[in-house]
């Protein structure tokens, strides 16, 4: 397949589609995507490769394995768990990934990370064709397209969901009917990986009526109304690297923080997001870690930077968001965007403590290497004043 932008899934098979030829699709067990592997089985692909990129979501390269297996496709199993927080997560804390001050960027970190991995599968195996099952109602239909665009793939690429919506009730019966029944019970749209888990359509599709199953959540359950915690957080150069003074790669330092401060219900959002053509939809999300890491950093850099600096860095961080979520993740803007961040948190270093309780998270201590604070009014007020007399 080579060619213009896939659209439909009649652009399978049209422009001069040659289906004998590799072609690679994204692959996370979901309905969509194993309906896409389906209707190319059926189309007459004969080398389909179901590519799953492991960000450290709920769906297990097992069962993704199975499904790929039912439908008689190849299947490919790439672990990117510690690019995807080195390289994605990590920035983001940098930048305070916060969409309009509601929730904490996701699916705007993996989706170039996943086009950049599905790419380099593509090319390693000769495809010319690279597919997804975003449609218009998600952003990340131009996130990957936008990235694959940055990233200059040469081949034909896209989602046939773009312009070839199929409901919910028939992808189900096609894939049941093809001895693929593990999507029967699904409710919602999920996307998860180490950083949040997210929901949305299905029961959630209404923002003025979605009250969300507690069984959607899995982090962030209370655990006991009356238990605390206290926890210290640390940071070099902006960047986090330990919790209670044990030093944690990034991977593990989240796990451990969506563990704790998810046992006090804390870290669940819910916000809307902007289309394409301006229309909002509703996302619901948990992510404990973030709302630690992302409040921890503020502190910290609050407590170093210059007011004057902080309210640029502030003004920065949400071009850095825009650029991101638009699909421009690769693109020069976004890059400025970074460098100008880390800049400024060079000198952002200490340690952040917290007293955790049911639904509450309280600052105990706010210790920066370089800070601007006063630890005793009284005494600066004399150094000022006498200053000024001199």
């Amino acid at each position: 397949m080579y060619g213009p932008l896939i659209r439909s899934f009649r652009d399978l098979t049209e422009h001069g589609s040659d289906l004998r030829r590799p072609v690679v699709t994204l692959f996370s067990g979901g309905l969509d995507s194993s309906y896409l592997l389906l209707r190319l089985v059926q189309a007459g692909a004969s080398d389909v490769h179901a590519v799953s990129i492991d960000l450290g979501g709920d769906e297990t390269s097992e069962e993704k394995a199975r499904i790929a297996e039912k439908i008689g496709v190849r299947f490919h199993h790439v672990d990117a768990r510690s690019e995807f927080a080195e390289l994605y997560v990590r920035p983001a804390i940098a930048a305070h990934g916060v969409y309009l001050d509601t929730h904490p960027v996701s699916s705007t970190l993996s989706r170039p990370l996943l086009a950049k991995t599905v790419m380099g599968v593509a090319e390693e195996i000769g495809a010319t064709g690279v597919l997804h099952t975003a449609n218009r109602s998600q952003n990340s239909l131009r996130r990957i397209n936008g990235a694959l665009g940055l990233l200059g793939f040469r081949g034909t690429y896209g989602s046939p969901y773009d312009l070839d919506p199929v409901d919910r009730g028939r992808k189900m019966h096609e894939l049941k009917a093809a001895g693929v029944d593990e999507m029967a019970t699904r409710a919602v749209s999920s996307d998860s990986n180490l950083w949040c888990r997210e929901f949305e359509s299905g029961l959630l599709d209404d923002p003025e009526a979605h009250a969300v199953p507690e069984e959607f959540y899995r982090w962030s359950r209370l655990r006991d109304v009356t238990a605390s915690d206290h926890v210290e957080i640390t940071f070099v150069a902006g960047n986090p690297v330990a919790v209670d003074g044990e030093k944690l790669k990034l991977e593990a330092l989240i796990e451990a923080l969506n563990t704790r401060a998810g046992a006090f219900g804390l870290g669940r959002y819910s916000g809307l997001e902007h289309l394409a053509d301006g229309s909002k939809v509703l996302e619901i999300r948990e992510m404990p870690a973030a709302r630690l890491l992302l409040a921890s950093r503020r502190h910290l850099e609050t407590a170093v930077l210059e007011a004057e600096t902080l309210r640029e860095k502030i003004g920065v961080e949400q071009v850095w968001v825009r650029e991101a979520l638009e699909g421009r993740w690769f693109g020069e803007l976004r890059l400025a965007c970074q460098a100008f961040v880390d800049t400024c948190l060079e000198q952002v270093s200490g340690t952040v403590g917290w007293r955790l309780s049911a639904g509450q998270a309280e600052t105990t201590s706010i210790i920066a290497e370089h800070p601007r604070y006063l630890r005793d009014r009284e005494a600066w007020e004399r150094r000022s004043i006498a200053a000024e007399l001199r």
